[in-house]
This record gives C-alpha cells, sequence and structure tokens, in this order.
C-alpha cells in the first residue's frame, strides 16, 4: 500500500519496512496511468531477501562442486604423473641393480623418448668393459712377448765368462727392439677410445694440419685432399682415433706413391667415409685381403713394423666401421674407411 500510495515512477527501493507477513527489503518498479478516466497503479517487486539467501545457496553449492572438481583434477593430475614416471622408477630401481651388480646391462622398457639414454648408458658400459678387456689383453701380450727376450738378455749379461762379440751384440740389440716395439704398440693400443659419448672431431682440420707435417716429411710428394666439408663440421669420432686412422694411412701412401696422394673425406647416408689414394706400384690383387694384419709387411725393404694399417683396421672395427682395399685409378693403392653414423652431422 506504501507503494501504491507513492507518486513516485521507476524504480523503488524498500528497506526496514515492519509489515508483518510482508518483506521487510524489496526491489519495485512502479507503472500509473488511465483507462478510459480510470486511474490504474501496477507494480513490480521482488524480495531481496529471497533473492539473497538463494544466492548464498547457489554460492555454497558453486563451492562445494568446485572444491570436488579441484580433488578430482588433483587426483587425475597424481595419477597420470604416477603413470607416467613408472619407466623412471624403473630405470632407477635398474640403476640400483646394475650398482649392486646384479645385472651387467640395463634392460628395461622405457618409452621412446627414454631409449636413447639407455641405449648411451649402456654403449658406455660396453666401452668400460671394453677398455678393461683391453688393458688385461695388453697385460698379457706384454708379459708373454717380453719376458723371454728380457731373460735371454739377462742370461748373456750375467754370464761374466763369455766376451760380447758383435754378433752377440746385434743379437741383444734386436731383441731390445723387439720388446721396444711391443710395448710402443701396446701402448698405442691402450690409447684407443673407440666410440664415447660426447666426443668428436675437426676432420677437416685435424686433415689440413697432418697433410702439412707429411707434405713436409715427404717433400718430393704432393699431398692434396678433395672435400665438401666445412670447417665447422664435426663427426662422432674420438680426436685421437680419427688423428691415427688419417695419420696411419697417408704415412703408408706417402711411403709407396711415386708423386702425389690424395685424401678424400665424404658423407654419405650412411656414416662417414675416408679414401686414401696414391700413386705407387699397388699391391697384387690376391694380397689385398692379406692387409692389415699386424706384423705383416709386404716388402722389408721399406721402413716400419708392419703396424700401420692394423691399427687402423682395429680402429674401424671398434667403431663398427668398414677398411676397404683396392687399386687406385691410377694404378696404385687406395684405401676406404667408412664410419657408420648419421650425417645429420654434429654441429657447433
Amino acid at each position: 500500500m506504501p507503494l501504491v500510495e507513492s507518486g513516485e515512477e521507476g524504480t523503488l527501493r524498500v528497506s526496514g519496512a515492519e509489515i508483518a507477513e510482508a518483506p521487510s527489503d524489496i526491489l519495485a518498479y512502479r507503472k500509473s496511468f488511465r483507462v478510459d478516466d480510470q486511474p490504474i497503479v501496477v507494480i513490480v517487486s521482488e524480495d531481496l531477501g529471497a533473492l539473497s539467501r538463494s544466492q548464498a545457496e547457489l554460492h555454497a553449492w558453486t563451492a562445494v562442486v568446485s572444491l570436488l572438481l579441484i580433488l578430482l583434477l588433483v587426483g587425475t593430475l597424481w595419477l597420470g604423473i604416477n603413470l607416467s614416471m613408472r619407466p623412471v622408477v624403473s630405470l632407477k630401481a635398474a640403476l640400483k641393480r646394475l650398482q649392486d651388480g646384479e645385472i651387467s646391462r640395463i634392460d628395461v622398457r622405457a618409452p621412446e623418448e627414454f631409449q636413447p639414454l639407455v641405449l648411451q648408458l649402456n654403449q658406455l658400459l660396453d666401452s668400460l668393459d671394453q677398455r678393461l678387456e683391453r688393458s688385461r689383453d695388453a697385460l698379457a701380450n706384454l708379459s708373454h712377448s717380453v719376458k723371454t727376450p728380457i731373460a735371454a738378455v739377462r742370461q748373456i749379461l750375467e754370464d761374466t765368462d763369455r766376451p760380447l762379440p758383435n754378433t752377440l751384440r746385434q743379437q741383444m740389440a734386436g731383441r731390445l727392439d723387439d720388446i721396444d716395439r711391443q710395448l710402443e704398440a701396446e701402448m698405442r693400443r691402450s690409447r684407443f677410445a673407440g666410440p664415447q659419448v660426447g666426443k668428436s672431431a675437426y676432420p677437416l682440420k685435424q686433415a689440413r694440419d697432418l697433410l702439412w707435417m707429411l707434405g713436409r716429411l715427404y717433400p718430393a710428394k704432393s699431398f692434396e685432399m678433395s672435400t665438401v666439408l666445412t670447417e665447422e663440421r664435426r663427426w662422432p669420432i674420438e680426436e685421437h682415433d680419427l688423428n691415427e686412422v688419417l695419420g696411419n694411412l697417408l704415412d703408408n701412401a706417402g711411403k709407396w706413391s711415386a708423386r702425389f696422394v690424395e685424401l678424400g673425406l665424404h658423407e654419405d647416408g650412411k656414416g662417414f667415409a675416408i679414401t686414401v689414394e696414391d700413386d705407387g706400384p699397388g699391391i697384387p690383387p690376391d694380397a689385398l685381403d692379406t692387409l692389415g694384419t699386424r706384423g705383416l709387411r709386404l716388402d722389408e725393404q721399406t721402413p716400419g713394423h708392419g703396424l700401420g694399417l692394423a691399427i687402423v683396421r682395429e680402429i674401424t672395427d671398434r667403431y663398427g666401421g668398414t677398411l676397404n682395399f683396392s687399386s687406385g685409378s691410377t694404378g696404385g693403392f687406395k684405401a676406404t674407411v667408412h664410419f657408420p653414423g648419421t650425417t645429420g652431422g654434429i654441429r657447433q
């Protein structure tokens, strides 16, 4: 009734009304007009108290639902993380078993992202085993090869009643030379690293340094190189191993060439290739298969111990590569080394 009797039009707000069985806080809209000279007042109102109570109830339900959704989301994330980390847990357990000596290699079913890690760890273990085996073999070889010459020389030196003629001195010198040669060979073998994670070399730089040095060693011969590699190009080969391969092949070609030696550094879809060709007398086809045998020399007139090509073959085998010998385009000798690997390359 107060709104009906009021003369105000439009939106009205009534607060704190003390009317029995009526809301104390309302929001209303009042409009008055006439129809056939009959005054009419239209009022539309809303109980703000009931609206506030319904909003509070809505907020409470919204909070409860939101809390349940958050708990569900946290549970889902926890479950997803545990499921995704299960391979890491199994890898951790495998490493613990490896440390305790229960297993010698890591064999876990890891997702594709972890496969390179497992592969590199196993390769590292293989490399360590190979080093240990090489050390044991070197010690055994040295013990076997050096023991007898040393005993013979000692026996001669301890015999004070017998003079030392020149022939005996030459025999002793030959024995000592054998010992020195064996020590040199085993020491060089022990320095071979083989495939190493994170190890790489700059083939172009190393090749140029070796060509410069051999050009001074053999001044009457020309050393050339053909390649499309850039200075920044790296190969996944340990630097000392690559230096041994290039140095032995180029030195061998320098000894036998007549006028020139050509070095080629190439890459193909399967890996990295090194070719060394000379214009020397070449090698009979039936002798090609025997090259690379330790201590074998086809011509005793040229200085050397027959270890160069054997060292190249041994390093190549450790990298899973191949070493091939053939006749060159000018009738000389040609050696080709191929190391497997991805030619996506290692860039700095």
